[in-house]
């Protein structure tokens, strides 16, 4: 309780995630929204993944709800949970591959994985509320929110969303390449995966257009991330 309760605490010292957004939407007419967040730009290996979230109209929201990149794991789990035990929620994944980051660049490929998962939605939203400054190509009216993963509750709940989905993808990957440690960095540009890249290539799940240095001989001028995966929501 002391835990949750130091939360309560920090999200009122900050402009706390709330459902401000979705009722002004709603009294214009905008109604139900869909939050849409995506992680996974980042990465060298593996997907980018998005999440759209309808959260239902009354609903007392979760403690922990927040940006998902201020969240331990443990905390992020379940905050996951909830939102798809929810009665009436509706949420849905997209996902857009390495080779699609490497075919049409990383911000396309964000954006198909946005719209992908829009598309996934059991029932059309009056509004999507992207977090960012781009909205996907979706026929519906949209708005990107600066920070939004942080203030409004549906984009904070498919921040999580996204990113326990996309961590756990990459956990079950890591069984048929375990020397890559997939589970650990999921991805990221950590410096136990460019050991694993310099002693083992590539597979079919890294961004080859991340990696063209590589190939190069040029690793040691590529960026590096130290550190495992310690619960970062690292976008």
């Amino acid at each position: 309780m002391r835990k949750e309760e130091a939360i309560r605490k920090a999200r009122r010292r900050r402009k706390a995630v709330g459902r401000q957004w979705e009722r002004l939407l709603a009294e214009q007419g905008f109604h139900p929204a869909a939050g849409v967040d995506e992680v996974g730009r980042g990465c060298l290996a593996g997907p980018v993944i998005a999440a759209a979230v309808v959260l239902p109209a009354r609903i007392r929201l979760h403690p922990w709800l927040d940006d998902s990149k201020r969240l331990q794991p443990h905390q992020r789990s379940s905050v996951c949970d909830w939102i798809v035990s929810l009665p009436g929620v509706a949420y849905g994944i997209g996902l857009a591959s390495a080779q699609e980051v490497d075919r049409w660049n990383v911000l396309a490929a964000t954006m198909l994985a946005m719209a992908r998962a829009v598309l996934a939605l059991r029932e059309r939203p009056g509004i999507v509320l992207v977090d960012g400054r781009e909205t996907p190509p979706v026929e519906l009216p949209a708005r990107a929110i600066v920070g939004g993963d942080g203030r409004c509750a549906c984009i904070a709940a498919a921040s999580i969303l996204a990113k326990v989905t996309r961590d756990r993808w990459m956990e079950a990957v890591d069984r048929d390449h375990p020397q890559f440690g997939f589970a650990r960095h999921k991805g990221y540009g950590t410096a136990l995966h460019w050991e694993a890249l310099r002693l083992y290539g590539t597979t079919s799940l890294h961004r080859q257009s991340f990696l063209g240095r590589l190939s190069e001989g040029r690793i040691d001028n590529l960026p590096w991330e130290d550190g495992a995966d310690s619960g970062s929501g690292r976008a």
